[in-house]
């Protein structure tokens, strides 16, 4: 009987919880303003109290499951550090940060709404209809596939050190998508229909588990654990819209 290749016997993907950044970008839809009030960097961006409250209850809902997560990696953007270390605290695990789980570059669109990226930039609103979502890349940022050699990367070499293990993975909308794309070895179209129809939520998990030399999709940003959490609009990533 052949053995699997090495590595994690499961995957739980978890987008950070509720952020200042996401209340930021609601009300810049909702005044219809160019740019996001926000006065701190991407990557120190702090979860809201509602976020810190979604991190606790999925730290007391995986401390629940019979087969909880063994370790956990992170992106060290705060948000998500902060996600990873609430969830974990119930488990009595550590957190590991590795930088290629950071949320995509948006380049010289960061901190922009779609609104505000149309009207000053028309001209990328025009190249991203031609390119599509998944290849795109803004101006000194990064595509989806720039993402997915990032995702590539780090399965090839956290594969040994967490071999056999149930390993929490706290990242970003894109990059748990784009995990999606790698591990399901889905095609640009279908993981473009995924998207279309289901966004992924805060704190939401969504699970593989290795199977036969591959990964199958046990769930999908699944949020039971937010029963007793007000439920925040599930917010989007500010990518450059159609025209």
């Amino acid at each position: 009987m052949s053995r699997r290749p090495p590595g994690p016997e499961e995957l739980w993907l978890v987008r950070h919880g509720e952020s200042v950044g996401n209340l930021a970008d609601a009300r810049a839809q909702e005044l219809g303003v160019d740019r996001l009030d926000l006065d701190v960097r991407d990557p120190d961006v702090p979860l809201s109290p509602t976020g810190e409250q979604q991190a606790d209850a999925l730290g007391r809902w995986l401390a629940g499951q019979p087969g909880p997560p063994t370790a956990v990696l992170s992106s060290p953007f705060t948000r998500a550090a902060d996600t990873a270390h609430r969830a974990a605290a119930g488990l009595g695990l550590s957190v590991r940060f590795d930088e290629r789980l950071r949320e995509r570059d948006f380049g010289a669109f960061d901190g922009m709404t779609a609104g505000g990226i149309r009207d000053r930039y028309p001209e990328e609103a025009q190249r991203r209809q031609l390119l599509g979502k998944f290849w795109y890349r803004p101006p000194g940022g990064e595509s989806w596939a720039d993402v997915a050699l990032r995702v590539r990367s780090v399965l090839a070499t956290e594969a040994l050190r967490h071999d056999g293990e149930r390993l929490l993975v706290v990242s970003h909308q894109a990059v748990v998508m784009v995990f999606r794309y790698v591990l399901e070895e889905l095609t640009e179209s279908q993981l473009l229909e995924v998207d279309r129809h289901e966004q992924v939520a805060n704190t939401s998990v969504t699970r593989h588990r290795a199977d036969d030399g591959g990964w199958s999709l046990q769930s999908f940003n699944s949020v039971e654990h937010l029963a007793d959490v007000r439920a925040p609009e599930v917010t989007e990533e500010a990518d450059v819209p159609h025209p």
